[in-house]
């Protein structure tokens, strides 16, 4: 049997009702709609965190990032566990990463880099040296020049090249898209991993090619710099509420990622591919992303920080249009793609050939989030959420965000209440007090400590 070759398609804040088969008026994304309609949509789909450090770091290991204390940017990192990528090569599959990187604030000489966790050939942007920021049009060091204080903030840096700079001027998600597209054609005979790490539709959405501005009627805006203080801040001052038209220009960095899939697609016309697509992490308020009826937002263990958009194609095992309403997560990724490449990858995922072929998952599976001052855990249709609202992460989460992080403890039935409008905690205390205990024993079992 043919081992398939496997596209992973990343995405940075996409808000979960931003696509145009949801009927959110404005998006247009006719790719992943088709992507959708020739694979399976995982409507419960998650990440395990509402932030892309941690998110990522648990996608690429398919462990959950608790394990080597990975709770929040601050101790975000892929520590020593194998990666996706570093088992692939093992089984003889060629390795490529294209785009954004985010487990911390990563040199291109530590594990964090592509080329030092499993990746053959590389293109790749370190946004934790800019605050989780990659520049949608410059990345030079006469950009660097130019941009002086205001360079690290704004991600204007040069991408890498394995091991090696490499500048360009031109709008990111193309080149993104364009050296992945090389890497493809050129692997030949032998199966490919490629991860396509988009920075969009993350902040700063402005950052438009010229002509596009033009079409869209978009008028063009500074990047606020030679001086870096007005924009520090990730967002105040930056985003929301202070950018006109923002919702537009975020749809616009949308669509033109659509494009780019699109051509990813094109690419991979004709082979045996298995295509996902998802994103790292719920949809920010403060950078226009619409999380439909689900509550909350990035940064938040609310439903629209950690529920996100998921789509598989797989030739021969999905089926077109269908859906999985079962609970899959990020997780799961790694121990999917070993199984199809008959490799062996020790995690805390689960294989989903059965679960794709079949339209169907494990119902009462039981996944658990982490962040210190948040935690959660979903069993079955029931999720318990607890806040300390009062911690300094959560204030200062409440006032750059401009979201509500919520305060004590939130039990939902997500089958009857997926927007987590009504809380049955004081009416199920049994139920609280046994997803309590669950929680508690998977905090042993990662090795955190005791809840104070």
């Amino acid at each position: 049997m043919t081992r398939p070759n496997i596209l992973l398609i990343v995405s940075d804040d996409h808000g979960y009702a931003d696509r145009s088969a949801h009927g959110t008026t404005g998006v247009t994304t006719p790719v992943l709609d088709r992507l959708a309609a020739e694979g399976v949509t995982c409507t419960d789909a998650y990440v395990t965190a509402p932030i892309c450090s941690p998110s990522r770091a648990g996608m690429i290991t398919g462990q959950y990032q608790q394990r080597w204390g990975g709770l929040w940017f601050d101790s975000a990192h892929i520590g020593t566990a194998p990666t996706i990528a570093e088992t692939l090569r093992t089984a003889g599959y060629a390795t490529g990463y294209f785009g954004k990187v985010h487990y911390g604030d990563e040199t291109s000489a530590d594990r964090g880099a592509p080329p030092h966790h499993g990746f053959d050939e590389s293109f790749y942007g370190l946004a934790g040296q800019s605050m989780g920021r990659l520049h949608y049009r410059h990345h030079s060091a006469a950009a660097v020049e130019e941009y002086g204080e205001a360079a690290g903030p704004m991600g204007v840096q040069p991408f890498w090249s394995g091991e090696e700079p490499a500048e360009f001027d031109g709008f990111t998600t193309d080149e993104i898209a364009d050296r992945a597209i090389d890497f493809i054609g050129g692997t030949g005979d032998e199966p490919y991993f490629a991860m396509v790490a988009f920075n969009a539709v993350h902040n700063f959405c402005w950052q438009l090619p010229e002509e596009e501005l033009e079409a869209r009627g978009l008028r063009g805006f500074e990047d606020w710099h030679p001086g870096a203080s007005e924009y520090i801040d990730w967002y105040d001052g930056a985003i929301s509420p202070n950018l006109p038209d923002g919702r537009a220009y975020y749809l616009a960095q949308l669509e033109l990622m659509d494009r780019a899939i699109g051509r990813l697609l094109d690419a991979v016309e004709g082979q045996e591919t298995i295509v996902v697509y998802l994103t790292d992490n719920g949809g920010s308020q403060c950078n226009y992303g619409d999380n439909g009826d689900l509550r909350g937002t990035k940064y938040t263990l609310w439903e629209g920080g950690i529920r996100v958009p998921f789509l598989v194609r797989w030739p021969g095992v999905t089926t077109a249009g269908s859906v999985i309403s079962e609970p899959v997560s990020a997780l799961d990724l790694a121990a999917t793609f070993a199984a199809a490449g008959e490799a062996e990858h020790a995690g805390d995922g689960v294989d989903l050939r059965q679960t794709l072929a079949d339209a169907a998952g494990d119902a009462d599976r039981e996944l658990h989030w982490d962040c210190g001052w948040q935690w959660a855990v979903r069993r079955g249709d029931w999720k318990l959420l607890s806040v300390s609202g009062d911690d300094p992460t959560a204030q200062y989460v409440a006032r750059t965000e401009h979201t509500e992080t919520g305060n004590g403890l939130f039990l939902t039935d997500l089958t009857a209440d997926r927007g987590e409008t009504l809380n049955q905690a004081g009416a199920r205390p049994d139920l609280v007090g046994e997803l309590t205990a669950a929680h508690e024993r998977w905090r042993t079992e990662v090795g955190l400590p005791p809840q104070a």
